[in-house]
């Protein structure tokens, strides 16, 4: 494999300086084990059926962190894999684990070069993951690779929409007001006190024809809407009456062609 790109090298070295902090922050949120929710207002899989059922599925957490996720999908009934870029999101994930007795591979590795061989799942999601901190023309294609024909890719990322409202404050959440050109999405760089670290999107035209790219057709498109009561640990993201008159979250539901 090729050496990892510079943004690849950047987004570890944050999550390593980052993660401790994250998780701690996070982990009323992100430990419910009674529920398997999506994004930063957790909004029950139930509530939007985007994974279904994955009983028996072979599936890749792409992207996995500390894998709350990936262990509320294998106590489902599917065979997981968990791949993240850092490790010390993999420690938390294996503390994960010893608390919930929930067990799977881990794979220190960049989601940009998948160290999978073709067709070796049938499920690809991830909450944010991979798809936020990598480059999407690397991404997509990988995944398209790994997948088995018919088989699906669930991701959570931001909308489009949110990145034009976020202003150029890391620490500010969104506003009002469209700070950035929607044709030219593609990357943001931040500095935060963890170090810099880039993350990635696109326009919604140029998400679908990269799928097609690559032999992936759209079968959802889920714009998350938080309840009005609800609550979340990610503050510094989107206040709760932003987020219920615009949708800042989205999760694309994609097959691979049979």
């Amino acid at each position: 494999m090729s050496e990892p790109s510079e943004h690849v090298r950047r987004n570890r070295v944050s999550w390593e300086t980052g993660s401790d902090a994250y998780q701690q922050r996070n982990r009323r949120q992100l430990n419910r084990w009674d529920r398997l929710g999506w994004g930063i207002w957790d909004i029950p899989e139930e509530d939007l059926g985007a994974l279904g059922d994955v009983s028996g599925l072979d599936a890749l957490e792409f992207g996995c962190g500390a894998c709350q996720l990936g262990i509320r999908v294998a106590m489902r009934g599917a065979r997981v894999v968990g791949l993240d870029f850092s490790a010390h999101q993999l420690k938390h994930a294996r503390g994960n684990m010893d608390e919930t007795g929930v067990r799977f591979p881990l794979v220190q590795a960049n989601g940009e070069q998948a160290p999978f061989r073709e067709g070796s799942f049938d499920l690809v999601f991830c909450d944010h993951g991979v798809m936020g901190f990598a480059d999407p023309f690397r991404t997509v294609p990988e995944v398209a690779r790994v997948l088995r024909p018919g088989g699906r890719f669930v991701f959570n990322v931001p909308t489009p929409i949110i990145w034009l409202c976020w202003s150029d404050d890391p620490d500010e959440p969104a506003g009002n007001v469209l700070h950035r050109s929607y044709f030219d999405m593609r990357s943001l760089d931040w500095q935060e006190s963890d170090g810099p670290w880039t993350e990635f999107n696109l326009p919604y035209g140029e998400w679908i024809r990269l799928f097609r790219r690559h032999g992936l057709v759209v079968e959802d498109l889920i714009e998350l809407r938080p309840e009005e009561e609800a609550d979340t640990t990610y503050e510094d993201i989107a206040p709760l009456e932003w987020a219920r008159r615009w949708p800042g979250e989205n999760i694309w539901v994609i097959r691979g062609v049979s």
